[in-house]
């Protein structure tokens, strides 16, 4: 059985999750779906990075002296988050726990016994919102680029990783694999900055009121990038002892794809890669950077009174509403705009209109022409080829494969179009007035009925709670239907005649 390993960001708990970080999860969430029905043991990885002074800092505006009672709370809040959004994630990693503390451990004594760490003293700024040392050609008019607040100053005497001494080695390996950045952009942005602009980074910090302490150093705290990165490995098992751990990592790694927020793409494009060559690791199959988006063409902001809680936005609009919204609107890797009203012109035009109209009506259609009963087919009708054929099931793969998932719901729209025009075209009202031409009638609600089979299975990854709806009030079992490898799933003609149909209320009621 092939495997496939992939990982979100880990997130700052300094706050609740916004629709940004929902968006980078759903995503995960999709492909984790997606192969799990091709038939791979997945690995999806998601959790919170808590050994960072912004968390302490919102602690303390937050009035919470307890730092570890703030961390646990807000944590609490990231993961009930992703369990009502659907989010299918196999592992929540937090970055306070003992196995981290263990993995980070492991992982700096390693380095350190290659020759990358050695000491130093660092004289720069450093931006608290980015958590991360910053140059001045980093800066606007003395402000952080993305923060657009003033970097701070120190002068410290740390430890320093060699990051430099992995130059030619990045460079190389690049080169040699040409899907490791995606998309192109970030890819040709982190080969200018590892050539051009690549220093030895400053891994750890005095004065630290959180955070992991330097092995045998206590009173230097690692650097939290430093120390964040490694939640990868932590999560299957690298700094365990047993040998069920060590089975687990050596099947696990290399993660197959790190999705990642463009903001984020030098840590995890040039720091994470050397540092897994520093410890003699491999580097992961595929680096993915997506962009920003705004809010009704506005930067998300608490004082702008436009930040999305997604929670809030699925108790209106469904879980796979957002879902389909973010997937369809945005282009995957490009920067992109949220927008309320687009989301409920959306919601009603494609959804209830053409999806939830076409399944709602072929429903009422069996039940009205064919006693509620999914007919029996000749093959033999003129003109009803299946509307599920091989060039669609190739041309959705190829999309979710590349992850465009734009063109992946064009496909699926496309069946849905053409099934809308296929009832136009015969008019199964009047082919029911006629016993003449009662068997075509038959074939064509088949079609139709297994179409909405079929669109359930293209469906399912994206919006599986709709995928679920469809088997549902096709009489199907969901555990049975997805107990099917998809292989044999898609073949057209799996559904068997005379199931009785539960036609139900339509799967996406209009919103006023």
């Amino acid at each position: 059985m092939p495997k496939f390993y992939l990982s979100t960001p880990i997130y700052y708990i300094n706050d609740v999750p916004h629709i940004g970080h929902a968006y980078t999860t759903i995503v995960a969430d999709v492909l984790a779906r997606y192969h799990r029905l091709k038939g791979a043991e997945v690995f999806f990885l998601t959790g919170t990075d808590e050994n960072s002074q912004k968390n302490f800092e919102a602690a303390r505006v937050a009035d919470e002296r307890d730092l570890k009672k703030y961390l646990d709370k807000m944590s609490a809040k990231w993961q009930s988050t992703w369990d009502l959004l659907g989010i299918s994630n196999d592992d929540f990693i937090r970055t306070t726990e003992k196995r981290h503390l263990d993995a980070v451990k492991k992982f700096w004594l390693k380095v350190q016994k290659n020759g990358d760490i050695y000491q130093g003293t660092y004289e720069g700024f450093y931006c608290v919102g980015c958590e991360a040392f910053v140059t001045e050609t980093d800066l606007v008019d003395s402000n952080c680029a993305i923060h657009k607040k003033p970097a701070k100053k120190i002068k410290e005497k740390n430890y320093f990783f060699r990051l430099t001494n992995y130059r030619d080695a990045l460079i190389k390996h690049i080169a040699d694999n040409p899907d490791f950045i995606q998309p192109i952009k970030r890819r040709n942005e982190i080969i200018n900055y590892i050539k051009d602009f690549m220093t030895d980074v400053s891994i750890s910090r005095q004065n630290f009121v959180c955070g992991i302490p330097v092995p045998n150093h206590r009173q230097q705290a690692i650097y939290v990038w430093f120390d964040a990165l490694i939640n990868y490995l932590t999560a299957i098992d690298y700094g365990a002892k047993t040998i069920k751990g060590k089975v687990l990592f050596k099947k696990l790694w290399p993660a197959d794809l790190q999705l990642i927020g463009k903001d984020i793409l030098k840590f995890h494009a040039a720091l994470w890669p050397a540092m897994l060559m520093s410890a003699d690791l491999p580097l992961p199959q595929t680096i993915f950077a997506h962009g920003y988006f705004t809010i009704n063409g506005d930067k998300m902001s608490k004082s702008l009174g436009n930040v999305v809680d997604p929670v809030e936005l699925a108790k209106i609009y469904s879980n796979d509403a957002i879902r389909w919204f973010l997937l369809s609107e945005i282009k995957f890797g490009e920067d992109g705009d949220f927008s309320l009203v687009r989301l409920k012109d959306g919601y009603n035009n494609k959804l209830a209109n053409e999806l939830g109209n076409l399944v709602h009506r072929v429903l009422s259609m069996t039940e009205k022409y064919c006693d509620n009963k999914v007919p029996k087919f000749s093959a033999a009708a003129e003109g009803l080829d299946p509307l599920c054929e091989i060039d669609i099931w190739r041309d959705f793969e190829s999309a979710m494969d590349h992850f465009r998932f734009d063109e992946a719901l064009g496909v699926i729209w496309k069946v849905v179009a053409t099934a809308n025009q296929l009832i136009d075209k015969e008019k199964p009202w009047d082919l029911a007035k006629n016993d003449n031409t009662r068997g075509r009638l038959n074939d064509l609600m088949y079609n139709l009925l297994e179409t909405l089979r079929q669109l359930g299975w293209l469906l399912l990854p994206i919006m599986p709670e709709t995928a679920e709806k469809i088997w549902t009030q096709l009489g199907l079992s969901i555990e049975k239907e997805k107990a099917k490898a998809m292989d044999k799933a898609k073949i057209w003609g799996g559904l068997r005649a005379e199931i009785k149909i539960i036609k139900g209320e339509p799967i996406f009621p209009k919103i006023v």
